[in-house]
Protein backbone atom coordinates (compact mmCIF):
# COMPACT_ATOMS: atom_id res chain seq x y z
CA UNK A 1 0.00 0.00 0.00
CA UNK A 2 1.58 3.14 -0.89
CA UNK A 3 -0.84 7.07 -0.22
CA UNK A 4 1.34 9.58 -1.76
CA UNK A 5 -2.07 12.17 -1.85
CA UNK A 6 -3.61 14.31 0.78
CA UNK A 7 -6.32 13.26 2.71
CA UNK A 8 -8.74 15.88 4.57
CA UNK A 9 -11.18 15.00 7.37
CA UNK A 10 -13.25 16.32 9.96
CA UNK A 11 -11.78 15.19 13.51
CA UNK A 12 -14.42 16.23 15.42
CA UNK A 13 -17.96 14.84 15.73
CA UNK A 14 -20.29 16.14 12.98
CA UNK A 15 -22.18 18.90 13.99
CA UNK A 16 -22.50 22.23 15.46
CA UNK A 17 -19.99 23.15 18.73
CA UNK A 18 -17.90 25.75 19.31
CA UNK A 19 -14.95 24.38 17.63
CA UNK A 20 -14.22 22.08 15.02
CA UNK A 21 -11.06 20.43 13.45
CA UNK A 22 -10.58 19.77 10.02
CA UNK A 23 -6.94 17.23 9.52
CA UNK A 24 -5.07 17.03 6.33
CA UNK A 25 -2.30 14.82 6.18
CA UNK A 26 0.00 13.88 3.01
CA UNK A 27 2.72 15.69 0.66
CA UNK A 28 1.18 18.49 -0.45
CA UNK A 29 -0.40 19.31 3.34
CA UNK A 30 1.36 22.55 3.97
CA UNK A 31 1.40 23.98 0.48
CA UNK A 32 -2.04 23.58 0.01
CA UNK A 33 -3.33 24.82 3.43
CA UNK A 34 -0.62 28.11 2.28
CA UNK A 35 -3.27 28.90 -0.30
CA UNK A 36 -6.12 28.87 1.29
CA UNK A 37 -4.64 30.86 5.06
CA UNK A 38 -3.79 34.03 5.75
CA UNK A 39 -1.38 34.59 8.86
CA UNK A 40 -2.71 38.11 10.88
CA UNK A 41 1.09 38.30 11.07
CA UNK A 42 1.78 37.39 7.34
CA UNK A 43 4.11 35.01 7.62
CA UNK A 44 4.23 32.38 5.30
CA UNK A 45 3.34 28.84 6.40
CA UNK A 46 5.55 26.72 4.79
CA UNK A 47 8.57 28.14 6.41
CA UNK A 48 7.19 27.92 9.63
CA UNK A 49 8.84 25.68 12.30
CA UNK A 50 6.86 21.89 13.08
CA UNK A 51 4.48 21.96 16.44
CA UNK A 52 3.26 25.61 16.06
CA UNK A 53 0.09 27.34 15.58
CA UNK A 54 -0.62 30.43 13.59
CA UNK A 55 -3.84 32.46 13.70
CA UNK A 56 -5.22 33.38 10.56
CA UNK A 57 -8.26 33.74 8.06
CA UNK A 58 -9.50 30.99 6.14
CA UNK A 59 -10.33 32.50 2.71
CA UNK A 60 -11.59 31.26 -0.85
CA UNK A 61 -10.41 33.93 -2.99
CA UNK A 62 -11.62 37.70 -2.00
CA UNK A 63 -13.88 35.79 0.40
CA UNK A 64 -12.89 35.09 4.07
CA UNK A 65 -14.74 31.69 5.13
CA UNK A 66 -13.56 31.91 9.14
CA UNK A 67 -10.72 32.91 11.45
CA UNK A 68 -8.60 30.17 12.67
CA UNK A 69 -5.83 28.30 14.46
CA UNK A 70 -4.09 26.32 12.18
CA UNK A 71 -1.42 23.92 13.90
CA UNK A 72 1.77 22.36 11.77
CA UNK A 73 3.35 19.11 12.00
CA UNK A 74 6.21 18.51 9.82
CA UNK A 75 7.03 14.61 8.63
CA UNK A 76 8.40 12.61 10.14
CA UNK A 77 7.28 14.05 13.57
CA UNK A 78 3.53 13.73 13.44
CA UNK A 79 0.89 11.63 14.47
CA UNK A 80 0.86 9.84 10.27
CA UNK A 81 4.63 10.44 9.74
CA UNK A 82 3.42 13.09 7.08
CA UNK A 83 3.28 16.46 7.02
CA UNK A 84 0.17 17.06 8.92
CA UNK A 85 -2.71 20.34 9.01
CA UNK A 86 -4.78 20.43 11.56
CA UNK A 87 -7.29 23.98 11.71
CA UNK A 88 -9.76 25.13 13.98
CA UNK A 89 -12.75 26.57 12.87
CA UNK A 90 -15.86 27.70 15.02
CA UNK A 91 -17.86 25.05 15.01
CA UNK A 92 -20.43 25.92 12.42
CA UNK A 93 -21.50 22.98 10.01
CA UNK A 94 -21.59 25.59 7.43
CA UNK A 95 -18.28 26.47 8.55
CA UNK A 96 -17.19 23.01 8.05
CA UNK A 97 -18.71 22.01 5.20
CA UNK A 98 -16.94 25.36 3.59
CA UNK A 99 -13.65 24.78 4.60
CA UNK A 100 -13.32 21.07 4.11
CA UNK A 101 -14.98 21.85 0.37
CA UNK A 102 -12.25 24.20 -0.53
CA UNK A 103 -9.52 21.87 0.53
CA UNK A 104 -10.88 19.21 -1.94
CA UNK A 105 -10.70 22.03 -4.66
CA UNK A 106 -7.29 22.54 -4.05
CA UNK A 107 -6.52 19.45 -4.53
CA UNK A 108 -7.21 16.91 -1.21
CA UNK A 109 -9.44 13.71 -1.67
CA UNK A 110 -11.81 12.71 1.39
CA UNK A 111 -10.05 10.36 4.10
CA UNK A 112 -11.43 6.90 3.97
CA UNK A 113 -12.20 4.89 7.94
CA UNK A 114 -9.08 4.94 9.40
CA UNK A 115 -7.03 6.71 6.69
CA UNK A 116 -4.73 8.90 9.12
CA UNK A 117 -4.58 5.65 11.54
CA UNK A 118 -3.67 3.70 8.96
CA UNK A 119 -0.76 5.69 6.95
CA UNK A 120 0.74 6.03 10.80
CA UNK A 121 1.02 2.27 10.70
CA UNK A 122 2.26 2.05 7.07
CA UNK A 123 5.37 4.67 8.07
CA UNK A 124 6.16 2.84 11.33
CA UNK A 125 4.31 5.11 13.87
CA UNK A 126 2.59 2.65 15.06
CA UNK A 127 2.72 -1.41 15.14
CA UNK A 128 -0.71 -2.74 14.45
CA UNK A 129 -1.67 -3.79 18.04
CA UNK A 130 -1.16 -0.44 18.75
CA UNK A 131 -3.60 1.22 16.04
CA UNK A 132 -6.17 -1.11 16.68
CA UNK A 133 -5.99 -0.02 20.24
CA UNK A 134 -6.64 3.86 19.06
CA UNK A 135 -10.44 2.52 18.42
CA UNK A 136 -10.53 1.16 21.08
CA UNK A 137 -9.68 3.49 23.09
CA UNK A 138 -12.40 6.04 21.18
CA UNK A 139 -14.71 3.27 22.20
CA UNK A 140 -14.29 3.01 25.74
CA UNK A 141 -16.88 3.63 27.90
CA UNK A 142 -15.22 2.74 31.19
CA UNK A 143 -12.45 2.87 33.33
CA UNK A 144 -11.06 -0.24 32.83
CA UNK A 145 -11.61 -0.50 28.93
CA UNK A 146 -10.16 2.85 28.95
CA UNK A 147 -7.13 1.66 31.20
CA UNK A 148 -6.60 -1.60 28.97
CA UNK A 149 -6.25 0.80 25.86
CA UNK A 150 -3.92 3.06 26.56
CA UNK A 151 -1.58 0.53 28.09
CA UNK A 152 -1.90 -1.44 24.31
CA UNK A 153 -1.49 2.09 22.35
CA UNK A 154 1.43 2.85 24.71
CA UNK A 155 3.18 -0.69 23.52
CA UNK A 156 2.52 -3.12 26.41
CA UNK A 157 1.20 -5.45 24.36
CA UNK A 158 3.43 -5.02 21.29
CA UNK A 159 6.66 -5.06 23.34
CA UNK A 160 5.71 -8.39 24.75
CA UNK A 161 4.88 -10.16 21.80
CA UNK A 162 7.88 -8.80 20.11
CA UNK A 163 10.32 -9.70 22.88
CA UNK A 164 9.42 -13.28 22.80
CA UNK A 165 9.50 -13.36 18.89
CA UNK A 166 12.81 -11.70 18.82
CA UNK A 167 14.02 -14.34 21.24
CA UNK A 168 12.49 -17.12 19.23
CA UNK A 169 13.74 -15.46 16.05
CA UNK A 170 17.33 -15.94 17.64
CA UNK A 171 17.24 -19.40 17.88
CA UNK A 172 15.41 -19.90 14.43
CA UNK A 173 18.82 -18.66 12.86
CA UNK A 174 20.73 -20.90 14.58
CA UNK A 175 18.59 -23.93 13.54
CA UNK A 176 18.74 -22.35 10.08
CA UNK A 177 22.23 -21.94 10.31
CA UNK A 178 22.74 -26.13 10.98
CA UNK A 179 20.83 -27.15 7.86
CA UNK A 180 23.50 -25.29 5.71
CA UNK A 181 25.99 -27.32 7.99
CA UNK A 182 23.80 -30.40 7.73
CA UNK A 183 26.63 -32.47 6.30
CA UNK A 184 29.00 -31.59 9.12
CA UNK A 185 26.16 -32.80 12.11
CA UNK A 186 26.40 -29.57 14.38
CA UNK A 187 24.26 -28.00 16.74
CA UNK A 188 24.66 -23.95 16.95
CA UNK A 189 21.35 -24.06 18.85
CA UNK A 190 22.02 -25.37 22.53
CA UNK A 191 18.93 -27.53 23.13
CA UNK A 192 18.55 -26.98 26.56
CA UNK A 193 18.24 -23.76 26.45
CA UNK A 194 15.99 -23.54 23.42
CA UNK A 195 13.69 -25.73 25.51
CA UNK A 196 13.84 -23.17 28.62
CA UNK A 197 12.96 -20.73 25.75
CA UNK A 198 9.69 -22.72 24.52
CA UNK A 199 8.61 -23.14 28.15
CA UNK A 200 8.85 -19.48 28.52
CA UNK A 201 7.09 -18.53 25.40
CA UNK A 202 4.27 -21.31 26.57
CA UNK A 203 3.80 -19.83 29.65
CA UNK A 204 3.39 -16.69 28.64
CA UNK A 205 1.14 -17.63 25.52
CA UNK A 206 -0.69 -19.35 28.02
CA UNK A 207 -1.43 -16.51 30.84
CA UNK A 208 -2.43 -13.59 27.53
CA UNK A 209 -4.59 -16.16 25.97
CA UNK A 210 -6.71 -16.71 29.87
CA UNK A 211 -6.28 -12.89 29.93
CA UNK A 212 -9.24 -12.83 26.91
CA UNK A 213 -11.59 -13.88 29.72
CA UNK A 214 -11.20 -10.84 31.62
CA UNK A 215 -10.44 -8.26 28.81
CA UNK A 216 -13.24 -9.20 26.18
CA UNK A 217 -16.16 -8.88 29.38
CA UNK A 218 -14.51 -5.79 30.02
CA UNK A 219 -14.51 -4.40 26.81
CA UNK A 220 -17.75 -5.42 25.54
CA UNK A 221 -19.86 -5.45 28.78
CA UNK A 222 -20.80 -8.49 31.41
CA UNK A 223 -24.40 -9.25 30.34
CA UNK A 224 -26.52 -10.14 33.50
CA UNK A 225 -29.63 -11.63 33.19
CA UNK A 226 -32.85 -10.96 35.57
CA UNK A 227 -35.16 -13.68 35.83
CA UNK A 228 -37.94 -15.03 37.81
CA UNK A 229 -41.19 -15.44 37.95
CA UNK A 230 -43.67 -12.79 36.93
CA UNK A 231 -44.46 -9.96 39.79
CA UNK A 232 -41.65 -10.64 41.80
CA UNK A 233 -39.63 -7.12 41.41
CA UNK A 234 -37.13 -8.11 38.42
CA UNK A 235 -38.16 -4.69 36.84
CA UNK A 236 -38.07 -2.72 39.72
CA UNK A 237 -34.92 -4.15 40.06
CA UNK A 238 -33.74 -2.99 37.07
CA UNK A 239 -34.87 0.70 37.31
CA UNK A 240 -33.24 0.46 41.20
CA UNK A 241 -29.91 -0.50 40.01
CA UNK A 242 -29.82 2.14 36.99
CA UNK A 243 -31.10 4.55 39.37
CA UNK A 244 -34.24 5.61 36.93
CA UNK A 245 -37.58 4.73 35.96
CA UNK A 246 -36.52 2.33 32.90
CA UNK A 247 -38.66 -0.67 32.68
CA UNK A 248 -42.64 0.00 33.44
CA UNK A 249 -43.68 -1.62 36.81
CA UNK A 250 -47.16 -2.63 37.70
CA UNK A 251 -48.91 -5.17 39.96
CA UNK A 252 -50.00 -7.00 36.85
CA UNK A 253 -48.23 -10.75 36.67
CA UNK A 254 -46.64 -10.42 33.23
CA UNK A 255 -46.01 -7.08 32.34
CA UNK A 256 -42.64 -7.74 30.64
CA UNK A 257 -43.42 -9.04 27.60
CA UNK A 258 -39.97 -8.44 26.45
CA UNK A 259 -36.46 -7.98 27.18
CA UNK A 260 -35.46 -4.65 28.46
CA UNK A 261 -31.34 -4.24 28.52
CA UNK A 262 -29.40 -1.11 30.00
CA UNK A 263 -25.70 -0.69 31.03
CA UNK A 264 -24.02 0.61 33.77
CA UNK A 265 -20.98 0.74 35.17
CA UNK A 266 -19.73 -0.25 38.51
CA UNK A 267 -16.54 0.72 39.74
CA UNK A 268 -15.01 1.17 36.10
CA UNK A 269 -16.45 -2.04 34.85
CA UNK A 270 -19.36 -2.15 32.45
CA UNK A 271 -22.42 -4.40 32.82
CA UNK A 272 -25.42 -5.17 30.81
CA UNK A 273 -28.75 -5.74 32.77
CA UNK A 274 -31.32 -7.54 30.34
CA UNK A 275 -35.07 -7.46 32.36
CA UNK A 276 -36.90 -10.51 31.21
CA UNK A 277 -40.31 -11.85 31.00
CA UNK A 278 -41.45 -13.85 34.15
CA UNK A 279 -40.93 -17.37 34.03
CA UNK A 280 -44.03 -19.35 34.20
CA UNK A 281 -47.08 -21.55 32.73
CA UNK A 282 -49.08 -19.41 30.25
CA UNK A 283 -51.78 -19.78 27.24
CA UNK A 284 -50.64 -16.16 26.20
CA UNK A 285 -48.99 -16.46 22.55
CA UNK A 286 -47.44 -13.11 23.39
CA UNK A 287 -46.14 -13.88 26.90
CA UNK A 288 -44.77 -17.24 26.23
CA UNK A 289 -42.38 -16.08 23.29
CA UNK A 290 -41.52 -13.53 25.79
CA UNK A 291 -40.24 -16.61 28.34
CA UNK A 292 -38.61 -18.09 25.08
CA UNK A 293 -36.48 -15.26 24.55
CA UNK A 294 -35.93 -15.36 28.16
CA UNK A 295 -34.23 -18.42 28.00
CA UNK A 296 -31.83 -17.27 25.12
CA UNK A 297 -30.83 -13.94 26.98
CA UNK A 298 -29.99 -16.59 29.63
CA UNK A 299 -28.09 -18.64 27.34
CA UNK A 300 -25.98 -15.15 25.96
CA UNK A 301 -25.47 -14.06 29.38
CA UNK A 302 -22.62 -14.43 31.92
CA UNK A 303 -24.38 -13.98 35.29
CA UNK A 304 -27.58 -14.62 36.05
CA UNK A 305 -29.91 -12.98 38.95
CA UNK A 306 -32.70 -15.52 39.72
CA UNK A 307 -35.43 -13.02 41.70
CA UNK A 308 -37.84 -14.81 44.27
CA UNK A 309 -40.77 -13.09 46.32
CA UNK A 310 -39.67 -13.55 49.87
CA UNK A 311 -42.69 -13.80 51.08
CA UNK A 312 -43.99 -16.72 48.21
CA UNK A 313 -40.88 -18.45 48.78
CA UNK A 314 -41.93 -18.52 52.72
CA UNK A 315 -45.26 -19.90 52.09
CA UNK A 316 -43.67 -22.21 49.76
CA UNK A 317 -44.47 -25.36 51.04
CA UNK A 318 -43.90 -27.31 47.62
CA UNK A 319 -40.75 -26.51 47.45
CA UNK A 320 -41.39 -24.77 43.93
CA UNK A 321 -38.40 -22.31 44.02
CA UNK A 322 -36.06 -25.09 44.57
CA UNK A 323 -36.86 -27.11 41.57
CA UNK A 324 -36.96 -23.98 39.63
CA UNK A 325 -33.44 -22.79 40.80
CA UNK A 326 -31.89 -26.39 39.86
CA UNK A 327 -34.32 -26.13 36.36
CA UNK A 328 -31.76 -22.90 35.91
CA UNK A 329 -28.45 -24.72 37.25
CA UNK A 330 -29.15 -27.83 35.45
CA UNK A 331 -29.22 -26.07 31.92
CA UNK A 332 -26.92 -24.02 32.58
CA UNK A 333 -24.27 -25.51 34.86
CA UNK A 334 -21.26 -22.88 34.19
CA UNK A 335 -22.88 -19.68 34.57
CA UNK A 336 -22.87 -17.91 37.99
CA UNK A 337 -26.18 -17.63 39.79
CA UNK A 338 -27.38 -15.33 42.34
CA UNK A 339 -30.30 -16.03 44.42
CA UNK A 340 -32.00 -12.77 44.46
CA UNK A 341 -34.31 -12.65 47.44
CA UNK A 342 -36.71 -9.54 47.43
CA UNK A 343 -39.16 -7.19 49.41
CA UNK A 344 -37.37 -8.07 52.55
CA UNK A 345 -38.54 -4.32 53.87
CA UNK A 346 -41.97 -5.96 54.26
CA UNK A 347 -41.40 -9.25 56.62
CA UNK A 348 -41.81 -9.03 60.11
CA UNK A 349 -39.15 -10.21 62.79
CA UNK A 350 -40.66 -13.70 62.60
CA UNK A 351 -41.05 -14.26 58.81
CA UNK A 352 -37.13 -13.21 58.28
CA UNK A 353 -36.49 -16.18 60.29
CA UNK A 354 -38.52 -18.31 58.31
CA UNK A 355 -36.77 -17.20 55.32
CA UNK A 356 -33.49 -18.02 56.41
CA UNK A 357 -34.75 -21.41 57.21
CA UNK A 358 -36.05 -21.56 53.64
CA UNK A 359 -33.12 -20.30 51.83
CA UNK A 360 -31.21 -23.19 54.03
CA UNK A 361 -33.18 -25.76 52.48
CA UNK A 362 -32.86 -24.65 48.96
CA UNK A 363 -29.19 -25.22 50.15
CA UNK A 364 -27.60 -22.76 47.35
CA UNK A 365 -24.55 -20.61 49.11
CA UNK A 366 -24.91 -16.89 46.80
CA UNK A 367 -27.89 -15.31 48.15
CA UNK A 368 -28.40 -12.08 48.83
CA UNK A 369 -32.03 -10.49 50.40
CA UNK A 370 -32.78 -6.67 48.55
CA UNK A 371 -35.68 -4.54 48.93
CA UNK A 372 -35.71 -2.98 45.46
CA UNK A 373 -38.67 -0.56 46.07
CA UNK A 374 -36.55 0.88 48.88
CA UNK A 375 -33.68 0.40 47.31
CA UNK A 376 -31.92 -1.58 50.01
CA UNK A 377 -29.20 -3.92 49.26
CA UNK A 378 -28.55 -2.67 46.48
CA UNK A 379 -24.84 -1.83 47.33
CA UNK A 380 -24.17 -5.43 48.39
CA UNK A 381 -25.90 -7.00 45.25
CA UNK A 382 -23.08 -4.80 43.15
CA UNK A 383 -20.39 -5.72 45.07
CA UNK A 384 -20.74 -9.26 44.45
CA UNK A 385 -21.14 -8.87 40.61
CA UNK A 386 -18.23 -7.32 40.74
CA UNK A 387 -16.95 -10.32 42.56
CA UNK A 388 -17.30 -12.14 39.06
CA UNK A 389 -14.80 -10.08 37.35
CA UNK A 390 -11.23 -10.70 37.86
CA UNK A 391 -9.83 -7.51 38.17
CA UNK A 392 -6.50 -8.36 39.52
CA UNK A 393 -4.90 -8.52 36.16
CA UNK A 394 -6.18 -5.12 35.42
CA UNK A 395 -5.00 -3.89 39.19
CA UNK A 396 -1.60 -5.10 38.70
CA UNK A 397 -1.26 -3.75 34.88
CA UNK A 398 -0.88 -6.64 33.20
CA UNK A 399 -1.08 -6.75 29.77
CA UNK A 400 -4.55 -8.33 28.56
CA UNK A 401 -5.75 -9.44 25.63
CA UNK A 402 -9.12 -7.87 24.21
CA UNK A 403 -8.89 -8.55 20.46
CA UNK A 404 -10.32 -11.30 18.93
CA UNK A 405 -7.68 -11.07 16.14
CA UNK A 406 -5.16 -11.49 18.75
CA UNK A 407 -6.60 -14.38 20.90
CA UNK A 408 -7.22 -15.78 17.06
CA UNK A 409 -3.27 -15.94 16.86
CA UNK A 410 -1.97 -16.40 19.91
CA UNK A 411 -3.95 -20.18 19.88
CA UNK A 412 -2.05 -20.03 16.58
CA UNK A 413 1.16 -19.35 17.83
CA UNK A 414 0.77 -21.62 21.28
CA UNK A 415 0.08 -24.72 19.21
CA UNK A 416 3.04 -24.20 16.43
CA UNK A 417 5.02 -23.80 19.62
CA UNK A 418 3.32 -27.05 21.58
CA UNK A 419 4.64 -29.16 17.89
CA UNK A 420 8.12 -27.38 18.21
CA UNK A 421 8.48 -28.61 21.80
CA UNK A 422 7.03 -31.88 20.87
CA UNK A 423 9.32 -32.12 18.09
CA UNK A 424 12.67 -30.85 20.47
CA UNK A 425 11.58 -33.63 23.14
CA UNK A 426 11.23 -36.82 20.15
CA UNK A 427 14.36 -35.80 18.24
CA UNK A 428 12.76 -34.11 15.05
CA UNK A 429 15.04 -33.32 12.30
CA UNK A 430 16.37 -29.65 12.29
CA UNK A 431 14.58 -28.85 9.14
CA UNK A 432 10.88 -30.25 10.12
CA UNK A 433 11.24 -27.84 13.36
CA UNK A 434 12.19 -25.04 11.54
CA UNK A 435 9.15 -25.43 9.49
CA UNK A 436 7.13 -25.10 12.73
CA UNK A 437 9.05 -22.41 14.11
CA UNK A 438 8.20 -20.41 10.83
CA UNK A 439 4.86 -20.62 11.26
CA UNK A 440 4.63 -19.58 15.59
CA UNK A 441 7.04 -16.29 13.90
CA UNK A 442 4.34 -15.82 11.22
CA UNK A 443 1.57 -15.83 13.68
CA UNK A 444 3.50 -13.74 16.36
CA UNK A 445 3.96 -11.17 13.07
CA UNK A 446 0.01 -11.41 12.85
CA UNK A 447 -0.36 -9.63 15.69
CA UNK A 448 2.58 -6.50 15.61
CA UNK A 449 2.04 -5.86 11.77
CA UNK A 450 5.15 -7.54 10.82
CA UNK A 451 2.81 -9.85 8.73
CA UNK A 452 -0.32 -7.73 6.71
CA UNK A 453 -2.09 -7.90 3.56
CA UNK A 454 -4.29 -5.84 2.26
CA UNK A 455 -7.82 -7.44 2.82
CA UNK A 456 -6.64 -7.42 6.76
CA UNK A 457 -5.66 -4.18 7.50
CA UNK A 458 -9.14 -3.05 5.06
CA UNK A 459 -11.00 -4.64 7.16
CA UNK A 460 -9.53 -3.53 11.03
CA UNK A 461 -9.38 -0.06 9.56
CA UNK A 462 -13.04 -0.23 8.14
CA UNK A 463 -14.16 0.24 11.94
CA UNK A 464 -12.72 2.98 12.97
CA UNK A 465 -14.42 6.73 12.59
CA UNK A 466 -13.40 8.70 9.36
CA UNK A 467 -10.97 11.61 11.08
CA UNK A 468 -9.05 9.04 12.91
Amino acid sequence: MIYNDTIVALATPSGAGAVAIIRMSGKDAIMIAAGVFQSVSGKNITSQKTHTIHLGTIVDGTKIIDQVLLSIFKNPNSYTGEDVIEISCHGSTFIQQQIIQLLLRKGCRMAQAGEFTLRAFLNGKLDLSQAEAVADLIASDNEASHQIAMQQMRGGFSNEIAKLREELLNFASLIELELDFAEEDVEFADRTQFSELLNRIEFVLKRLIDSFAVGNVIKNGIPVAIVGEPNVGKSTLLNALLNEERAIVSDIAGTTRDTIEDELVIDGIGFRFIDTAGIRDTKDVVESIGIKKTFEKIEQAQVVMFLIDSLQLIIDNDGKFKIEIEKVRNQFPLKPLIIVVNKVDSLQTEQKLILDEKLSIINYPLSIQISAKQKIGIDSLKKELLSFVNTGALRNNETIVTNTRHYDSLLKALEEIQKVKFGLTSGLSSDLMAIDIKQALYYFGEITGEVTNDELLGNIFANFCIGK
